[in-house]
């Protein structure tokens, strides 16, 4: 079974601060992208990885990839205004012979291989849909529009979705053929549960965490000098 890897990578990511897109922001002098890549190029199981870039800079998405040598068959293609359209816009790109399929984010640069292959593993062996989870830590509220506190949530059914997310090729076309483009939907995984497949859960990894605001990206860099002190990457 040929698995590819689609990254949605259009996005701005405000929340990390203005400037260059979020994907392209540098991590130990590398994009964050690149690192994405690279990971999933190391892992086992993927045979292709599919970058969806911003619209207006496929080429110089091309030439990042290309200079930082990112160790797989890459190809690029044009991402939309949505994380939605651009993962429609990546499936569309994937070549016949592509039975599975997994989304990453960049902006999760540092993800273990390890999760990578476990992921792509289970969807090989017979999954339909598989996320990489870690338990809630923090003790959740749920909370109405005034700000007031409805119920506390029991943790200990809760999960921390991350990414890759794993699919049968199929299993997601099909979510994003008839999911609403508008939809408040923050993952694949939500869309493929709103069709009613089942979703599993393999154990996701701490290193896994996103890079959304600039104390993110502060321990990202601690966590890669480390890595690399330790001769790890």
């Amino acid at each position: 079974m040929r698995t590819a890897a689609l990254v949605p990578a259009a996005g701005r990511g405000e929340r990390l601060g203005p400037g260059t897109p979020k994907a392209l922001r540098p991590l130990g002098g590398v994009p964050m992208l690149v690192h994405a890549v690279r990971v999933l190029a190391q892992a086992r199981l993927v045979d292709l990885v599919v970058v969806a870039a911003p619209p207006e800079d496929v080429a110089g998405v091309r030439r990042i990839l290309a200079d930082h040598d990112a160790g797989a068959e890459v190809r690029v293609v044009a991402g939309g205004a949505t994380r939605q359209e651009s993962v429609r816009r990546a499936l569309a790109d994937l070549p016949d012979d592509i039975e599975a399929v997994l989304v990453h984010d960049a902006a999760r640069p540092l993800v273990p291989v390890e999760v990578v292959d476990a992921v792509a593993a289970a969807v090989r062996d017979g999954a339909a849909a598989v996320v990489p989870a870690l338990p809630v830590t923090d003790t959740v509220k749920r909370v109405d529009d005034a700000g007031a506190v409805v119920e506390t949530l029991d943790r200990v059914a809760l999960r921390a979705a991350q990414t890759p997310q794993g699919f049968r090729r199929a299993v997601l076309e099909a979510a994003h053929a008839g999911g609403d483009p508008l939809a408040d939907v923050t993952d694949d995984a939500g869309l493929v549960e709103r069709t009613g497949v089942t979703v599993r859960v393999v154990p996701g990894a701490a290193e896994a965490f996103k890079v959304t605001r600039p104390l993110d990206l502060v321990l990202a860099e601690a966590v890669l000098a480390r890595r690399r002190a330790e001769g790890v990457r």
